[in-house]
């Protein structure tokens, strides 16, 4: 398993649009896939799951990948992140 900690630094935190094009960025993988936040923690393939645990500007999140391709999605992810959370 890997993972890697991200602080959110987008103003409305996780809202509809980056958490729709996340949900499509974690499908490209084989690899399970779970963001957690403080006690909370969601497939990062359900929409709806990662938007009920209404993450914050300022919150800081662990996104972990388990499988075959677990490298490689954890290293885009990353960025993902990066580039627009």
């Amino acid at each position: 398993m890997k993972d890697f900690k991200y602080v959110i630094t987008d103003d409305q935190g996780i809202h509809a649009r980056p958490a729709g094009i996340l949900v499509k960025e974690v499908k490209k993988h084989a690899s399970k896939v779970t963001i957690s936040a403080g006690e909370k923690s969601s497939d990062a393939s359900k929409l709806m799951a990662i938007m009920s645990m209404g993450i914050k500007k300022g919150t800081e999140v662990t996104v972990s990948a388990e499988g075959p391709d677990e490298d490689a999605a954890i290293q885009e992810l990353e960025q993902f992140f990066k580039e627009n959370l």
